[in-house]
């Protein structure tokens, strides 16, 4: 028998993008580069989503924002998410970042982060309706490949828009819609309430993509199940632990979801992110990023807590990979003593 036989949900189909697993990596501002896409693209993501990258900033084309559009082409499909309160900008945006190579181009209707929404971009869009809609028209017109959306409920608890946005979002043409089941407000407080996810589900005909608090496998096909959802969007979830990934797919496909591996294993993981990212990025720019990486890599382990204090004042790639490898050793010693 077939893999596809033993499968538990049918591929996510996003235009002409038949997406197994109906898994995505979540657009996340200073972590979902090129090369965090391509290291977690093997854990069994269907789609990646790149960084949310400023319509505006696109416009004068700096190498930082180029880079944050940029492919490795091992993580393909890649959805480019923009954000912006300007149709006309957001149109030309979504142009630039197809002939760059996005095979998908995704409206940020979501994020409620100050930088963003103070300049009425991400989930401050979701205050106007009207103008959500003009947005999706503008940029669909734009694109010979399909547009996707992500958004939040609404601004506040008292004025949930996202049935509304989403029944607009049908009618001009996106093919489907990402919501994550908070208020801007919220911001990552309180509990996703995926009542509205299936409430969602069953109020439009387009590709529903269900986002927030899928922290374990299980939970996950659960929520799946009830929610009726195409897909689901995993974000913070996978910091430091891509394994969620694996194990979700494992049960998407029908399997038992794998072990954890153990803390050396972890580690030697970091490893390939950290040597990757210097790689890429440079010491100067890796070095910081990968701190908070490293952080999340620990959780959980035996003197974690004194391993973070001395990964934050680190400034060298060579004296943190040293710390990671007599980490390593020590761990592995360790579980053979026991």
């Amino acid at each position: 028998m077939s893999a596809a036989m033993h499968r538990t949900v049918p591929p996510l189909v996003i235009g002409p993008h038949r997406i197994w697993p109906p898994v995505i990596l979540a657009p996340m501002s200073g972590v979902t580069n090129r090369t965090m896409r391509a290291l977690y693209k093997p854990f069994g993501l269907g789609l990646t989503v790149t960084e949310f990258v400023s319509s505006c900033a696109l416009q004068y084309g700096s190498r930082r924002t180029m880079e944050m559009i940029d492919q490795h082409g091992l993580e393909k499909p890649v959805s480019t998410q923009l954000w912006g309160d300007d149709p006309k900008v957001m149109a030309r945006a979504a142009k630039l970042v197809r002939e760059c190579g996005a095979d998908i181009v995704d409206i940020n209707f979501g994020c409620p982060a100050p930088k963003v929404t103070k300049t009425q971009g991400g989930s401050a869009c979701l205050k106007d309706v009207e103008r959500c809609e003009a947005i999706m028209r503008a940029v669909v017109r734009a694109v010979d490949c399909p547009v996707t959306m992500k958004m939040r409920l609404g601004w506040t608890e008292d004025n949930l828009v996202y049935i509304d946005v989403a029944k607009r979002a049908q009618l001009v043409g996106v093919q489907a819609v990402t919501l994550h089941a908070r208020t801007a407000r919220q911001f990552y407080k309180g509990n996703a309430n995926w009542d509205h996810i299936a409430r969602l589900k069953r109020s439009v005909d387009i590709p529903v993509i269900g986002n927030g608090d899928l922290t374990d496998p299980y939970l996950a096909i659960e929520r799946m199940r009830r929610s009726g959802v195409d897909g689901i969007m995993l974000g913070r979830a996978t910091l430091g632990n891509p394994w969620l990934i694996s194990q979700i797919v494992d049960l998407l496909e029908g399997q038992q979801a794998r072990p954890l591996p153990s803390h050396a294993e972890r580690l030697s993981f970091a490893v390939v992110h950290y040597r990757a990212m210097v790689a890429e990025w440079g010491e100067k720019r890796a070095v910081p990023q990968m701190r908070k990486h490293l952080a999340l890599y620990l959780h959980g382990m035996p003197g974690a807590a004194m391993l973070r204090e001395r990964i934050m004042r680190i400034e060298r790639a060579s004296d943190a990979l040293e710390l990671l490898h007599a980490t390593i050793e020590r761990l592995r010693g360790e579980r053979l003593a026991a």
